[in-house]
């Protein structure tokens, strides 16, 4: 998969003109229909005669061109455009769910996927499965209650959605919170400072940018010796003799 891909923007052309951000929102929004049309052409090549299935890996060629996050966004908004959402199922349906993307007006349509229902449902489904094929941290691996929880001295995922996709892998997702407003359910600053089991990087992070604490029962090997390494109390400094040099 590519080092990186251009940016999402997640905004409405409205948004983004009270923000004086039309190029970012141009850019995106014409990448997002590129991303639709080249759907479009891999659904075509892979169906099956009856136009009911795919062959295994369509959606591998898109992925690699576009990036999960643009390819969901596209997808999901391919189901929030379609007349007849029902025909897709539930769980396809919530999957898309989790991704907003803005009324746009006509703009919208212009990256709806066109294509049957049978065969989006198939190129979601393989999506999916690539995806999960990373083996990344998510939701289903934290405990507790992010909004209720105290990070400090706990192991954070950071989520996906944070993280370029260059970056995607478990050990860049794992971090140790050491402090921070942010760290405190209650406070009112975001501020989280941590430190990257899987390299050691020491850095700032906002609360919401972590999915949850991490369920001990999913922590690996590896972070676990980085966690064990990073509490181990420091080696005492020798003690200063306590008689001191007498006056003469």
């Amino acid at each position: 998969m590519r080092a990186d891909f251009p940016y999402v923007y997640p905004l409405s052309r409205s948004e983004a003109l009270r923000r004086d951000e039309t190029q970012m929102h141009e850019d995106s929004f014409r990448e997002n229909v590129k991303c639709a049309w080249d759907i479009e052409k891999a659904v075509r090549d892979c169906s099956d005669e009856g136009r009911t299935a795919l062959t295994e890996g369509c959606a591998q060629s898109v992925l690699e061109a576009y990036g999960f996050k643009r390819v969901r966004f596209v997808l999901s908004n391919s189901l929030g455009e379609m007349a007849q959402p029902r025909q897709i199922s539930e769980e396809a349906r919530q999957w898309a769910r989790e991704i907003y993307v803005p009324p746009d007006g006509k703009r919208n349509r212009c990256f709806a996927v066109k294509t049957s229902a049978p065969l989006l449902e198939a190129f979601i489904r393989q999506t999916q499965a690539a995806y999960q094929a990373l083996g990344l941290f998510g939701q289903e691996h934290c405990a507790g209650d992010p909004f209720k929880l105290n990070y400090e001295g706990k192991v954070l995922v950071l989520s996906p959605g944070t993280l370029r996709e260059s970056h995607w892998n478990p050990r860049e997702q794992l971090w140790l919170g050491e402090g921070g407003f942010g760290c405190s359910p209650d406070a009112r600053g975001q501020a989280v400072y941590a430190v990257c089991l899987g390299d050691g990087e020491e850095t700032r992070w906002n609360r919401c940018d972590f999915t949850g604490v991490l369920d001990e029962r999913f922590l690996p090997d590896w972070a676990a010796e980085k966690l064990k390494e990073l509490q181990s109390p420091q080696q005492q400094q020798p003690e200063t003799p306590s008689g001191g040099m007498e006056m003469t």
